[in-house]
């Protein structure tokens, strides 16, 4: 079992962080949900994460940026990017950031927990 069984999901679609929170507490996981990256970076307290799910595309901003300005804060835990509007220049952008996964939507449930508990199996 992992350590950290909290994971922190950023996406400005209230019905995706609905679905997200309710699949991973079915798996056993404790999901904090955030609109905003504004919202996670006030909530702070990454070190309690086994990882972060991030929308790509938040309503005007950038999931991948939200991971370059961790990064560069010191934040370690593997980041797991989720999106809708899926590209080559997204695809690179997210490795280039040092992401741990990259799914496009919509993805399988299955997928997206496995991602997960790889994810945390690294971070523990």
């Amino acid at each position: 079992m992992f350590a950290r069984r909290s994971i922190y999901v950023v996406d400005d679609d209230s019905s995706m962080r609905r679905s997200m929170e309710r699949l991973l507490r079915n798996h056993g996981f404790t999901a904090v949900v955030f609109a905003s990256a504004a919202a996670l970076l006030r909530h702070g307290r990454l070190e309690d994460a086994g990882c972060l799910v991030l929308d790509i595309n938040l309503n005007g901003e950038s999931g991948i940026a939200l991971r370059r300005k961790l990064a560069n804060d010191g934040a370690t835990v593997p980041v797991i990017y989720i999106t809708g509007n899926d590209s080559q220049a997204n695809q690179v952008a997210a490795i280039e950031s040092g992401c741990a996964a990259y799914l496009s939507k919509p993805f399988a449930a299955s997928e997206l927990i496995a991602t997960v508990e790889r994810a945390c199996a690294k971070s523990a």
